[in-house]
């Protein structure tokens, strides 16, 4: 099937631009296209909705307008932009990217060199070099997977997203327009998001139905075939310590792997004390969230403060008034969490 969609790519190309020329979303990288601002809006896309980012794409470029101004923030400034993405390794390297770019005497302007950037990997690369500098390089996402296995019936088993975009790399590229790499990659994508989508799809209005063999098929959504994901249940204790107008949170280290200087809710574990022995306190709220693999339930119990608490403990146990939390990173969750708390709890 993928032959015949190349034997007609000229075709498909043309299909595919002449819609998103006229139904793409006005977004603010587009807009007003940079270099820059294309590298921030692919790191945030990374595991987030368009639409739940964009709030942050504004507000960090409000804060941080160029690479200039990336490189000369504090980390800690650069996580409190990013507060609420979640996944903060990107917002390190986008941190380190910036420094290093800004250090440069001109762009790089090849995926090869792109990818030897902190936190580029070859999505990324050919996202940002066929955009800015016209690169013909197809970029292969989870939309374009989608789009690619529907279009051809491709009906192999993947294993997952990534090692189906490996598998569909080849055609990716045989059916990319050289004339307008970049808009072809953002056309793709927009149609995986707007119409090719994974529940659903609007085949009715599909620009290039007339040459997809899932729709001629009858069943779009049998494609792609991935295999289902094992979500692990985890259920974490967290205690709620307030003390003299001061809440109790832990600090993971600068060094952390996931989280660093970041602020939580303290684990059993990490007030010294037993899951059993917090849950012995008030609950005062059960949370849930998702994270990868992990559907993670959290509960909230009221607790006293460990014993020989002062204004810190160990560096990684910290006192912070309600005044202090606007000026420190909390991960989002946590923020909100903590908001809804010191609303009914504080006393």
């Amino acid at each position: 099937m993928a032959k015949d969609l190349i034997k007609h790519r000229a075709e498909f190309q043309a299909a595919l631009l002449a819609w998103f020329d006229v139904s793409r979303r006005r977004l603010p990288w587009r807009e007003e296209p940079s270099v820059y601002r294309t590298v921030v809006s692919e790191f945030m896309l990374q595991q987030t909705q368009v639409k739940t980012m964009l709030p942050y794409f504004e507000r960090w470029m409000a804060a941080l307008p160029d690479f200039a101004a990336l490189a000369a923030a504090d980390e800690a400034a650069v996580l409190r932009l990013w507060e609420g993405l979640g996944y903060y390794s990107r917002a390190r390297n986008l941190h380190r990217l910036g420094r290093e770019i800004a250090a440069r005497e001109e762009l790089p302007r090849t995926p090869a060199e792109w990818r030897e950037l902190p936190g580029i990997g070859p999505y990324t690369a050919a996202a940002v070099t066929s955009i800015s500098f016209g690169a013909p390089v197809a970029v292969v996402d989870g939309n374009v997977v989608r789009i690619l296995t529907r279009l051809t019936a491709d009906a192999r088993p993947f294993a997952n997203s990534g090692e189906a975009a490996k598998a569909l790399a080849a055609t990716a590229d045989a059916v990319l327009n050289h004339a307008r790499p970049g808009d072809h990659n953002q056309a793709m994508m927009e149609l995986g998001a707007t119409v090719c989508t994974r529940h659903n799809p609007l085949c009715t209005v599909c620009p290039v139905r007339e040459f997809c063999a899932g729709a001629r098929s009858g069943e779009p959504e049998a494609y792609p075939r991935l295999a289902a994901k094992v979500i692990e249940q985890v259920s974490v204790i967290r205690g709620w310590c307030w003390r003299d107008g001061r809440l109790l949170l832990h600090r993971a280290a600068g060094t952390a792997r996931r989280l660093a200087g970041q602020h939580e809710l303290p684990t059993a574990e990490q007030l010294g004390q037993t899951d059993d022995a917090v849950m012995r306190g008030r609950l005062l709220a059960k949370k849930k969230r998702g994270i990868t693999r992990f559907a993670i339930t959290e509960f909230i119990h009221e607790v006293d403060a460990p014993a020989g608490a002062a204004a810190t403990l160990g560096g990684e146990l910290v006192w912070v008034s309600p005044a202090e939390l606007g000026g420190i990173t909390l991960s989002g969750p946590h923020r909100r969490w903590v908001t809804e708390l010191l609303a009914t709890e504080r006393r």
